[in-house]
């Protein structure tokens, strides 16, 4: 099992991912943090009380990897409870490296089985609400357990 560390601005977000429920979303995510993609780049959005999302190297919120995966939702852990980690997209299997983290369920229930959750925040989850818009993301690393 892997896990990951955001190391942020604000401290280190500990992350689980969901292996079993999307192995190509976590491989990606994993992919693209252990070739240094992630280091740097800036929370672009960040809605309070709805999510932060990161992932997007022109911090526009348009850019991505170049590439797109499909969506992964039919697992167990499909649900948008505080601290998932989901893939942003623009419709159905156009994700690529953007991806958000929930702040709450009642405002995020309605993205379950729409986005593809693959993973949650572990420990530091207060950092989830300190984080604002143009905080940065200093470094992800991918622990193998």
């Amino acid at each position: 099992m892997r896990s990951a560390e955001i190391h942020t601005n604000k401290g280190i977000l500990k992350i689980e991912f969901f292996e079993n429920d999307a192995p190509k979303t976590v491989d990606n995510f994993c992919k693209l943090a252990e070739s240094g993609y992630y280091n740097g780049v800036k929370f672009h959005r960040v809605i309070p009380a709805f999510v932060i999302q990161g992932g997007d190297p022109t911090g526009t919120g348009a850019g991505g990897p170049g590439y797109t995966i499909p969506c992964e939702l039919t697992g167990n852990n499909q649900y948008h409870d505080r601290g998932v980690l989901s893939m942003a997209h623009r419709g159905r299997d156009t994700g690529g490296s953007q991806f958000f983290i929930c702040h709450n369920r009642s405002n995020t229930q309605h993205l379950d089985r729409n986005h593809t959750c693959f993973g949650k925040v572990v420990e530091g989850i207060e950092l989830i609400d300190l984080i604002e818009q143009g905080d940065v993301m200093e470094q992800v690393i991918v622990n193998k357990n």
